[in-house]
Formats: C-alpha cells, structure tokens, sequence
C-alpha cells in the first residue's frame, strides 16, 4: 500500500488542461537568486513560527521564577500558544480567498513580530499569556501559506525538493528552540526568546514582498461561519483552561473547574450540529467519514500529544530536580536531530515504494523503545544517559509525519486537501497543547503520591532517617535544615519515579497504537499520479 500526496497548496481550483491559456503570474515558477532569496524567506518565517513551540520549554522555570508563579503555571506560556495558534489554522483557507495568499502571510508575520515584541516586554503571567494567544493566532496561517507560496514558486517536477526543504526547516526547528532557548536564558535573559523574532520577521517581510508583492493570488468574497468558529474557541479553550488550572483549583470540587467542564462538554456537542449542518463550516467535520482519514489523524494527534508532552516534561524534570541548566536541558533534547536530519532526506525519496503501514508501524516502534529506555532514568545518570534515547528517537522523528500524511490525505479527492491537511494540522497542534497539560498534571499528582509512600517509610523517629538527620546535623545544619533536606531528597525521588511512570505509559500507548496503524485500509493512489503530487 502506497500513498501518493496530492497538492496540499490553498489553490483548489480544478487543475487546466493542456488547451488552457498561459500561467497566472502567481504560479509562475521563480529561477535564480530571486528562487533563492524567496525560498529562505519563507523558509524562516516557517522556521520562526515552530521555533516559538519549543523554544519556551526549558526557559519555564526562568519564566516561572521572574513571575512568582509555579513552572506548572508557567506551561500556560505554551499551551496558550499552541491552542491559539490550532484555532487559528482553519481560518486559512477563508482568509486566503477573501484578502489573497500573500496579503495574509505578510500580515501574519507583521502581527506575529508585533506581538513577540510584546511578549518580551510582559511584566506578568497573564499579560504574558495574553500576547501568547495573539501570537499564537496571528501564526495560524503562516505556516500552510509558507508552503503554498513555496510550492508556488518551484517547477511542478521540482515540487517534491521543494516540500523536502520546507520538511527539514519544520523539523529542525523544534529541535534547534530548547538548545537557543536555553543558551539565551542562561546568558542573557527569557525576553530574548521573543526577541529573536523582530529582526527575523522584519527581513522575511521585506524579502517577501519584494518576491511575492506581485504574485498576488486571486480573492473572492466569501461566507465566513462565525458561530462555528465561537463554539471552536469555547470548546477547545474551555477544555485547555481545565486542564491547565484543575490541579491548583483542586478539580471538580472547584465550581470554576465544573463551569468550565460544561462549557466545554456543551460547546464542543453544539459545535458538532452547528458544523455537519453549515453551508460553509469552519471545519469540515464530513471528512471523519473517511476511515483512513480518522484512523491517521487520532494516531498523528496521539503521537505528537506525546511527543510534545515530554518536549515540556523532560526539560521541566531535568531542571528542577536533577540539577540542569536551561542549556544543558536543551542540549539533552537537540540531540534528536542527529538521525532525523540524516534519515529525513532518504525517507522523503523512498517513502512511496514502501507500504506506509509498516513506516508508521516502524516509528512507532521505536518510539516505544526510546520511551521505554527514558522509564528507567534515576537520578544518579550522566549526561548521556539522559541524551541517548533522545538520540534513537531522531530514528522515529523522521519515519514519522510523511508516512502519516500519506494516510492522512492519500486517496482524497484534490479539492478536499486543503480542508483535511487544515483540519488534521488543527488536531495535532490542538492534542500537543492538550499533552502538555497531560503529561505535567499528571506528573505534579503521581509526584505527591509517591512523596506520600516515601514520606510513610521515611518518617522522622525511625532508625533510617534518624541516621541520616544525624549525619547531616553532624555536618553543621539545624534540625529544620536537616528535615528539609530529607524532604528535598523525597521529592526528587518521588519526581524520577513519575516521571519513569509517565514516560512507561507512553511506550505502552505507542505499542498499542501499532495495532491501530493495521486498521488502515490500502487506497488507490490520488488521481493524477505525480502531477497532483507536484501540482501547484
């Protein structure tokens, strides 16, 4: 079984036929320094807009501590961003039609450099939260626009080299956010994380406009579903809220948890009417009559919910309770480029003569395995120990999203693309937010379980623990400060067990979802062949 991707641009338009007239200017295909100049644009602006998912992760605690809140407060900086920017990711599609592809990617970057300038200058967390959900939402359509313009600007045969290079800016990108995010708050400060953006988005907006000014694509005044949308932001923001603020409000003994619970029960029950019977919904929801189409989109949100969730755990445990420095944390996860980096480029040129079921199969594996090694992590590992399933997992990195887009959109119709890469790029930002969440509440609770156990057998008055508060009083500390040194080694303890605990469950969870991969059904390849893999 294998898939052939068709066109995933914004242009839906009916591909012409050899008869047709000339090329509109705005697919016209670009040559020389002109297709150089435009593609590092669009490959920055890309690379600046997923460097801001990550590049947050390891600067929580400096974040956190600037604040005076807790770092499980501080994961608000990112779920805010990544659950603004999925609301966001639908609207593309109306966007580009009603004001042009290249009017809306400029004003994306615009306000998303306007409001990383904001960020940096936040004097609190919810002023700080405020300007990450703006600026989450103003990055909504530049990364499915970069591509459009990208494919735009190649030569049909050259439209694979062309996703290939937007692949490895999305993928280094990540990579690249906890290493510098970790530097620059280790020697110079947390507001430069959004700093960075204002030079790198005024180059790309002057260089795109100086392309693409030109290149205008064509506009047309179109219905746009305000309810649908409303009820898309109570929903997914009810829920995200939950999460987020559950633990410190004590959960449903909070009447604020249960308001916000019903909202987003009633929102998200009411969003799935209003859309199955819209004209012109905001999400079309008729796409998860497709089996292929659901299976690979709950396996992609799935696995990039836990993916992302220990990009935010693991930085968060390393610092707090190993020791790490914000660089040494990002330099822990950077490693995962090593493999991804080499094997992206092979994948992406053999991906389609080998069955995309045992390509997911594959990475799935070794997820689990690289999941699997993190559960045995104690506190008294080296540096390595710590980088080298990061390693291995730059392996299922790049055996990842192409064989699962393959699922995604292979056998769809061309004009239904753009709806389904929309709405299964809304999924899998949406479930990452959602998996930050997860993976720190539930290590926060399995944390106080643990100090609890350990607590019961560590108790002041028993022979163990008087020999040990007497070897530290003997060593200069007051009985106080004995006692709380025994309770900092308790919670470091009972941090390293749930975060094995955590990260076990997710390697139990990606072996089962192999046997989700299997329910995939083969599919004829799109119509078209090629061409509508190149098509533009």
């Amino acid at each position: 079984m294998r898939y052939e991707l068709p066109d995933v641009s914004m242009n839906s338009d009916p591909p012409a036929s050899k008869a047709a007239p000339a090329v509109p200017a705005h697919q016209r295909p670009l040559t020389g320094t002109t297709l150089v100049a435009g593609t590092i644009a669009l490959s920055l602006a890309t690379f600046m807009n997923v460097l801001d998912t990550s590049i947050a992760n390891v600067s929580i605690p400096a974040i956190a501590g600037d604040m005076g809140v807790s770092s499980s407060q501080g994961t608000w900086v990112i779920t805010s961003f990544g659950v603004a920017n999925a609301i966001a990711v639908p609207l593309t599609g109306f966007l580009t039609q009603r004001f042009g592809a290249v009017r809306t990617f400029l004003a994306s970057i615009a306000l998303f450099t306007l409001f990383s300038f904001l960020c940096g200058q936040a004097p609190s967390l919810p002023v700080l939260i405020l300007f990450r959900v703006l600026q989450g939402a103003s990055a909504g359509p530049m990364i499915p626009l970069s591509q459009t313009l990208l494919l735009s600007s190649y030569r049909r045969e050259r439209a694979g080299m062309a996703l290939a290079m937007w692949s490895m800016t999305t993928l280094v990108a990540p990579i690249a956010g906890p290493l510098l995010g970790g530097w620059i708050t280790d020697n110079i400060s947390w507001p430069w994380i959004f700093y960075i953006n204002v030079p790198v988005g005024l180059v790309c907006s002057l260089i795109t406009l100086a392309i693409y000014g030109s290149r205008e694509t064509p506009t047309r005044k179109l219905p746009i579903d305000w309810t649908g949308l409303a009820l898309l932001v109570i929903w997914v923001g009810s829920l995200q809220v939950m999460l987020d603020k559950g633990e410190e409000l004590d959960w449903f003994g909070s009447t604020f948890i249960v308001a916000l619970a019903v909202a987003a029960v009633v929102g998200f029950v009411l969003f799935l009417i209003w859309e199955l019977n819209d004209r012109h919904p905001v999400v079309d929801l008729k796409l998860f009559a497709l089996p292929n189409f659901t299976l690979g989109t709950i396996m992609l949100s799935l696995a990039y919910g836990m993916y992302f969730g220990s990009l935010v755990l693991l930085p968060l445990w390393l610092q707090e309770y190993i020791g790490y420095t914000a660089t040494e944390a990002g330099g822990v996860l950077a490693w995962v480029g090593l493999f991804a980096l080499l094997f992206m480029p092979f994948v992406g040129r053999y991906a389609s003569r080998i069955d995309t079921r045992w390509l997911t199969s594959f990475s799935f594996l070794v997820f689990a395995v690289v999941f699997w090694m993190r559960s045995r992590f104690t506190t008294a590992d080296t540096y390595w120990d710590y980088s080298l399933p990061t390693v291995v997992q730059g392996v299922a990195t790049a055996t990842f999203f192409i064989p699962l887009l393959g699922i995604i959109l292979g056998g769809l119709p061309q004009q239904r693309v753009a709806s389904a890469a929309g709405l299964s790029n809304f999924a899998r930002i949406t479930a990452g937010s959602f998996g930050a969440s997860i993976y720190t509440t539930l290590w926060d609770n399995r944390s106080s379980l643990h100090h609890a156990q350990l607590a019961q057998h560590i108790y002041e008055g028993s022979p163990r623990s008087s020999a040990v508060l007497r070897m530290l009083e003997a060593g200069g500390l007051s009985h106080q400060q004995a006692l709380g040194v025994l309770n900092r080694l308790i919670d470091v303890q009972a941090s390293t067990i749930s975060v094995d605990e955590m990260f076990r469950l997710s390697a139990w969870l990606f072996v089962a979802m192999i046997v989700m991969v299997w329910l995939v059904r083969p599919s004829a390849p799109v119509a078209g062949g090629s061409e509508a893999a190149g098509a533009h």
